[in-house]
């Protein structure tokens, strides 16, 4: 079996016994509104487009429309001869130098004078362009035009896309600057969500090539009809393949799997375990669609592997789950006292816990930062640990990856970090923390979710 996945950075504090808190279960109630929140990533950045076929015109900018009922070098019809052609212009009077050209004419340069005694050859108008004339009738003025097709604008050419830091070179298909080679701004290098009274930001820091880590927000109601909110947060393990796509999968089922549970009664602690498993098992499905190829080219590296933490607020709850080195804090509006909710899935921790060693000699270790839990088909006997809990007053949940808590590693230090007004502004308060973390040196992709947790009516728990 595998050793542990080495973590991509950050310090791990507060060691206990984690595992599953107890189940507080929910009042029963009427049939549950359909959900009013989703899984997004955020808006796709369009590709640059190909430019469209250019259609050349052989026709003669401002050539009059109609025909001309006497022209010199008019075509003949294709059974006549270029002769019959030259006796038939003797009686007309040829055109005075600088007259426009007439239609019917060729233009200069367009088609050459047919040789003497040789049929007319006509050359092939471009695909898209229609050249052709009927021939005249006996006695009539001229024959139909064919006016030439206009451009469709459904194909217009679009400016190809400048690199962000050259503002010259063109980028091409892998999105790399062809003048100097940067690499460009990508969809998950920075992501933002807001839905209802959530709201979650993503970052790809300042060192890390792309973003691995994921997040997925959603509203929805119980049965009872009191609101709902769901926060998941995952960060793909870098030693492992594909973990931004890890992180995707498993949040993205973990997600679904609430917003589907909760609404048809289903506990929230319950739907917390549940939700991890569906996710565990959205991240093994990647192995199996690994190119046998990719592991002859690299057999020694690790399955799509993450880690993943997730919260479920509701009127008088708070429910979280976990598996690896994600962590949720909870932040009352008064600061005090500001707890960290989930215990680390490393091996510092694992140390302190069975009492080996000291927290200070844990976290100085080399391998402190391993982690000893995640999702993945490499990974140990899977254990989600979920825990639930009945704050006696309003406050805000953050759920975020080590690449934010290693800038605010205690509780105390995360409450100093959040601003006061983040339940009221769940947003601003994301793009605060992940700015803190940047400030800090964005050693790594930060992620971080806000779910306000509303005040608790008066008289609740009482008899």
């Amino acid at each position: 079996m595998p050793g542990p996945h080495a973590a991509s950075g950050g310090h791990a504090t507060g060691v206990g016994a984690s595992g599953d808190g107890a189940s507080h279960r929910a009042a029963p109630g009427v049939h549950a509104p359909a959900p009013s929140g989703s899984v997004a990533d955020g808006p796709p950045h369009p590709t640059a487009p190909h430019a469209p076929t250019a259609h050349a015109s052989n026709a003669t900018p401002g050539a009059p429309a109609h025909p001309a009922a006497a022209d010199p070098h008019s075509p003949a019809p294709s059974a006549h001869t270029a002769a019959a052609g030259d006796a038939a212009s003797a009686d007309r009077p040829a055109p005075s130098p600088g007259a426009p050209a007439q239609a019917g004419t060729a233009p200069t340069g367009a088609q050459e004078s047919p040789v003497q005694g040789q049929p007319a050859a006509s050359a092939a108008p471009p695909a898209g362009v229609r050249l052709d004339r009927r021939a005249p009738a006996e006695g009539a003025g001229g024959g139909d035009d064919y006016p030439l097709q206009a451009p469709d604008p459904r194909v217009a050419a679009e400016p190809a896309a400048v690199c962000v830091a050259c503002r010259a070179g063109r980028v091409d298909d892998d999105g790399y600057c062809e003048n100097c080679g940067h690499a460009q701004p990508r969809e998950r290098d920075h992501m933002e969500q807001e839905c209802g009274p959530v709201a979650a930001v993503s970052d790809r820091g300042l060192r890390h090539h792309r973003n691995e880590d994921a997040f997925a927000v959603g509203t929805t109601a119980l049965p009872d009809g009191s609101p709902v909110s769901v926060a998941v947060v995952c960060d793909g393990v870098s030693s492992a393949t594909r973990p931004d796509e890890a992180s995707l999968a498993a949040s993205r089922a973990a997600n679904a799997s609430l917003l589907d549970a909760l609404p048809r009664g289903t506990h929230p602690q319950q739907a917390m375990h549940e939700a991890i498993l569906a996710a565990s098992e959205a991240v093994n499905a990647l192995a199996g669609e690994q190119p046998a190829e990719a592991d002859e080219h690299a057999p020694q590296q690790n399955a799509p592997a993450c880690t993943i933490v997730g919260a479920v607020v509701t009127a008088g709850l708070l429910v979280v789950g976990w598996v690896g080195d994600s962590r949720a804090y909870w932040i009352p509006v008064d600061r005090s006292p500001a707890v960290r909710l989930t215990e680390d899935d490393s091996w510092a921790a694992q140390m302190v816990a069975a009492g080996l060693m000291g927290e200070a000699e844990a976290y100085a270790d080399h391998r402190a930062h391993a982690i000893t839990g995640w999702l993945g088909a490499d990974a140990y006997e899977l254990e989600p640990h979920t825990a639930a809990f009945k704050p006696d007053r309003p406050g805000v949940v953050v759920v975020c990856t080590d690449g934010l808590w290693n800038y605010a590693e205690s509780a105390d230090e995360m409450a100093e970090a959040v601003p006061a007004d983040a339940a009221a502004r769940p947003l601003h308060a994301a793009r605060v923390l992940v700015g803190h973390a940047l400030d800090g040196g964005g050693h790594d992709n930060v992620t971080v979710a806000l779910v306000p947790f509303p005040a608790v009516p008066q008289g609740a728990g009482s008899a």
